[in-house]
């Protein structure tokens, strides 16, 4: 037997007993799923999120890994992690690095820019007047999707909610050294968690999406860290000024089938 196959086997039987030793000490009422959707829950969620679209500004980090299913079945999973700053009501940058992407994301209320230092290009489009209208617009016309974005929506509660069928509160966590309230919901396709800050403000914490449509069922988490509710916003951050050595580019429209046009 070769030395990565004992490797890999003594790794399997390691991660048999943890995985035990972990499901010994989860409450055995977490594993009997409740109906419908516990009304602590909801009233945890919405505390949440009515807090955050209450705050006129903020940043905010995220560390996001989505799992990708090759067509055997393995999957591979992707990092990349981003800075965040909003300003109500219509104004955001987010800058983002990792495996598969680098690139800065600027909306100053009239215009969205997409911009890759890496490789010295830029796209920029007239955009709705509201960061609400402009995340629709960017993701249902560009196919592009801010860090976190679903929170970022003054009305995220309902988002969220939509289409939940059950809902329950897993118990308490831990979330980079924060404790929080761990909740869990279910919809028709997607089962999805939230882990939310204690005390005065709730803040989210971390998000976990499982899309149960998809074939083995990938999962998109990312933690957020470093919230700051009066961060320092220096003139003209939220807007895009190319430099001489910039190549400008255009978006490529999504066709009707949601898939972008050629």
């Amino acid at each position: 037997m070769s030395t990565t196959n004992r490797y890999y086997q003594g790794s399997a039987r390691w991660f048999s007993v943890l995985a035990f030793l972990l499901s010994a000490a989860i409450p055995q009422s977490v594993f009997a799923q409740p109906e419908g959707v516990d009304p602590q829950a909801k009233k945890l969620l919405e505390a949440a999120t009515t807090f955050l679209a209450k705050q006129k500004q903020f940043s905010v980090s995220t560390q996001s890994t989505i799992e990708v299913v090759l067509t055997s079945g393995q999957k591979l999973q992707f990092d990349n992690a981003a800075a965040l700053v909003v300003q109500r009501p219509n104004k955001l940058r987010a800058e983002r690095k990792g495996d598969l992407v680098d690139q800065v994301f600027f909306y100053d209320g009239k215009s969205l820019t997409l911009y890759n230092p890496g490789e010295n290009y830029y796209a920029s489009v007239e955009a709705p007047g509201t960061l609400e209208n402009m995340l629709d617009y960017a993701r249902d016309s560009l196919d592009i999707v801010a860090p976190a974005g679903d929170l970022v929506y003054s009305n995220a509660f309902d988002i969220l909610m939509q289409d939940v069928t059950n809902g329950f509160v897993v118990g308490k966590g831990v979330v980079g050294g924060v404790r929080c309230d761990h909740l869990a919901f279910r919809g028709p396709d997607t089962d999805w968690q939230i882990w939310v800050q204690e005390g005065a403000q709730p803040l989210p914490r971390k998000l976990v999406i499982t899309s149960r449509d998809v074939v083995n069922a990938p999962q998109f988490a990312v933690v957020m860290s470093e919230w700051d509710l009066a961060p320092k916003i220096s003139a003209g951050m939220f807007e895009f000024s190319p430099g001489n050595n910039l190549k400008k580019i255009e978006f490529l429209p999504l066709g009707k089938n949601g898939s972008q046009s050629q």
